[in-house]
């Protein structure tokens, strides 16, 4: 459901929740990117920093700069100027990551969990499976058929959560349950509509299916793509997997290593979500890849 009027809601005394809708739709995410750039460019007195998410966004501010009444009046006003979600343009950086599917990696994960915690399918063959497609191979195709949209960063710092912009790329899948207790550095996975690429080593819950040696976390700053920043990605940001063989991998995770590896970005274009939903608008959406 997309609410008729933006709701806000205090998140203790130095947070205000905007939620759009209850569902994950890129439109109510355009338009949560839209008012974080609103923000930026006004300058709005008293905030900290803005963290859109699938439907909603949350701003950080100082309380002894702003009160909560004012600055949610400041935020309506800037909702209204935004206008309709088609007249948004976001600056959209585009990420190309090599990315091997079907890696041994996350099947030798993937058969540690079965062994220790509790038996299940093969991650890449049930969410083929569930989804109607073929196999697993034609899970890669369509996986690694479009680009993805960093809607939103979280629940370990730097992770993406990404969805795709090809509706024909569409696929969705429960999460484990329980979830695992490890999971490699780099993998790409699923859980619901969102892929996500795990920043490190960690528990979690996703589907998993392909693993990138690209990082997308760097506490040493060793590389250039990341700024003044230990976090590659932005919301509104772009990424294009592609899919590369044990090889390939190994010579990008070597050039990772002794820090010579260059990220492979398109830092200067704009989004525009009304040529987007044009584009979209002109697809057979029956279409697999």
């Amino acid at each position: 459901m997309i609410y008729d009027e933006p709701r806000f809601l205090p998140g203790g005394d130095r947070y205000v929740l905007i939620e759009f809708g209850n569902e994950m739709n890129l439109e109510l995410n355009f338009l949560a990117q839209g008012l974080a750039s609103a923000i930026a460019q006004n300058k709005t007195k008293g905030v900290v920093e803005t963290a859109p998410c699938f439907a909603s966004m949350l701003v950080h501010y100082e309380a002894d700069q702003i009160s909560y009444a004012d600055l949610v009046k400041e935020l309506r006003g800037l909702i209204g100027n935004l206008g309709s979600p088609e007249n948004i343009e976001l600056d959209s950086r585009l990420f190309y990551f090599e990315t091997m599917y079907l890696d041994p990696w996350t099947k030798a994960c993937i058969e540690d969990y079965s062994a220790k915690i509790t038996p299940k399918e093969y991650d890449p063959a049930f969410v083929a499976r569930i989804n109607g497609l073929k196999d697993e191979h034609q899970l890669v195709r369509v996986h690694s058929g479009t680009e993805y949209w960093v809607a939103s960063l979280g629940f370990w710092p730097g992770l993406p959560f990404l969805m795709p912009l090809d509706p024909r790329a569409m696929i969705t899948c429960p999460k484990y349950n329980p979830p695992r207790t490890w999971t490699p550095q780099g993998t790409v996975g699923m859980g619901g509509s969102a892929s996500a690429i795990y920043p490190v080593a960690t528990p979690g819950g996703y589907q998993l299916f392909g693993r990138t040696p690209v990082p997308i976390w760097d506490y040493e700053r060793r590389f250039e793509a990341f700024g003044d920043s230990i976090v590659l990605f932005r919301p509104g940001d772009r990424i294009k997997f592609v899919t590369v063989d044990k090889a390939q991998y190994d010579d990008v995770e070597a050039r990772v290593k002794d820090g010579s590896y260059i990220h492979n970005m398109v830092g200067y274009q704009k989004f525009s979500v009304k040529n987007y939903k044009a584009w979209v608008g002109s697809l057979d959406r029956s279409q697999r890849f």
